[in-house]
């Protein structure tokens, strides 16, 4: 017989109502314990808003890394981090190499492409190969830049250069875990947004120590970043970091993670992320995924598409295995 708390049921049915919570109120969306009867109330309701968000259309999109090294922001969780010792040696993709791997990507079917870069890699450099994408890849697939924090003149560089969007997050640990100032990644997405340029964004890295009240602040910092998608990301414990110890959130809970964050958003976010691929989160709601090529930050190899990264193809089979339908054609997350 399933049994559900009436006020479990009464908060999700609010949600899904696109009525407002307390934070209070979210957290227990985030305590909800895992095979319960509210767990799989959770996971159907997750689902249903993300769909009806979305019309029950979900997206791959596709991101190159330009570069590995040391990075001074020294984020614990990253194998970037000049602290963690493993890429000690600039190197960058050079700019025929990553204008290629983009064009693949969209042949490929990816609904919008993304670079990356890393806080050491030259700013300028950024935008030369963004120029450079953006002139070889269709005029309707959004290019969105993955970067540190901007200033309004290079978030205008970076919308002058072709890019539609950036990626930014206030990530779980920020100024803890992390040598970054939690109200610069809020004030850069404002800035963003207010430059033209679509957000998207994430309640990341998520780990096992994690509390309930750290999960729902963070989902509402990602709300009121505007975001064309929200989600949440899993924290991957890659050997030789100084995270490796705290270990990962199974797959299991986080699919209670993306769910609850789903019903937490507003209606007028279509996108629900996760990252890395993952065919439960993609059941419990999330109709956005990532192919990923060159460096990776979760990745200890310089070709993450020879090792942690998918494919456009197995992303788009996780999502139709997960009963998505995935669109063809330009990202509609990121019309501006």
């Amino acid at each position: 017989m399933i049994i559900l708390k009436e006020e479990t049921r009464d908060l999700v049915a609010r949600t899904l109502a696109d009525e407002p919570v307390s934070m209070k109120e979210a957290e227990t969306l985030f305590e909800v314990p895992l095979f319960s009867d509210e767990a799989g109330l959770l996971l159907s309701a997750g689902r249903r808003k993300s769909e009806q968000a979305s019309g029950g259309v979900a997206e791959v999109h596709a991101q190159v890394g330009l570069n590995v090294g040391a990075c001074p922001k020294n984020c614990l969780f990253c194998a970037f981090a000049a602290i963690n010792g493993i890429f000690n040696e600039m190197r960058m993709l050079p700019i025929e190499e990553v204008v290629e791997r983009a064009v693949a990507f969209e042949t490929q079917g990816a609904n919008a492409i993304y670079l990356m870069e890393t806080a050491s890699h030259p700013f300028d450099r950024f935008l030369e190969v963004g120029r450079e994408a953006r002139k070889a890849l269709k005029a309707g697939t959004p290019l969105v830049a993955n970067t540190g924090d901007l200033d309004p003149r290079q978030a205008m560089a970076l919308l002058e250069a072709g890019f539609s969007g950036i990626y930014h997050a206030e990530r779980l640990g920020e100024g803890r875990d992390t040598t970054l100032d939690p109200e610069k990644r809020r004030e850069t997405m404002r800035i963003g947004r207010e430059a033209g340029l679509v957000v998207g964004t994430c309640v990341e890295p998520v780990g096992p120590e994690h509390t309930a009240a750290e999960l729902a602040e963070k989902t509402f910092t990602a709300v009121a970043a505007l975001p064309a998608f929200s989600g949440a990301a899993r924290r991957i414990a890659i050997p030789g970091t100084q995270m490796v110890n705290r270990g990962m959130t199974d797959k299991a809970r986080m699919a209670l993670v993306i769910a609850a964050v789903r019903l937490l958003t507003p209606l007028s976010v279509p996108g629900n992320c996760t990252h890395e691929p993952d065919g439960i989160g993609a059941f419990a709601g999330a109709n956005l995924l990532w192919a990923e090529a060159g460096s990776n930050p979760r990745d200890t190899s310089e070709k993450t598409e020879k090792e942690r990264g998918m494919s456009v193809g197995e992303c788009r089979t996780i999502l139709e295995e997960a009963g998505w339908k995935v669109l063809q054609g330009p990202s509609s997350f990121f019309r501006s």
